[in-house]
């Protein structure tokens, strides 16, 4: 992990609300001149803080809206087991995210789906025929109260000053 300044924290937040800002949009509201912000983008991209860029879609504009969160549990936590399973979700275009937990579950799925009947084929005709797949349990989303973009939220970095 490098440390960020106050400059690093503001040119992150700002691409993490509009990624597609110009650089010299940028550099204006993190009070740099273009170049040196520039450098600081390619410092940051390179190091990894920035790890890529998306067009965030909305999922029922693409016809996906049906979501699931889906609790998965193993037989055994085999190594292989666990890699079969995890192989065969990464196959699966409908799980969106996928995350080893613990407590009660071994897996957390983010599910989309057209409709309840795709859903349903899904579970029933891909998930619970996954290698070593005991159990599972879906929740579905009704309406998402917080859903922020930015997954590492940045300690906000006092303004910039317009530069003159």
């Amino acid at each position: 992990m490098i440390a960020l300044d106050d400059i690093d924290k503001r040119i992150v937040a700002a691409l993490q609300a509009e990624g597609r800002l110009a650089i010299v949009d940028l550099a204006d509201r993190v009070g740099l001149s273009p170049t040196p912000c520039q450098r600081r983008v390619k410092r940051l991209e390179e190091e990894g803080v920035i790890a890529r860029y998306a067009a965030l879609v909305p999922p029922a504009e693409l016809g996906l809206s049906l979501q699931a969160l889906v609790q998965v549990t193993l037989d055994d936590h085999s190594e292989k087991t666990v890699e079969a399973f995890e192989a065969a979700i990464r196959a699966r275009p409908e799980v969106v995210a996928c995350y080893a937990v613990t407590g009660d579950m071994d897996f957390l799925l983010h599910v989309l789906t057209p409709d309840l009947a795709g859903f349903s084929d899904f579970a029933l005709k891909a998930l619970l025929r996954m290698p070593g797949v005991r159990g599972t349990r879906s929740s579905f989303i009704m309406q998402a109260v917080k859903n922020e973009l930015a997954w590492a939220p940045i300690p906000q970095a006092p303004q910039a000053k317009a530069r003159r």
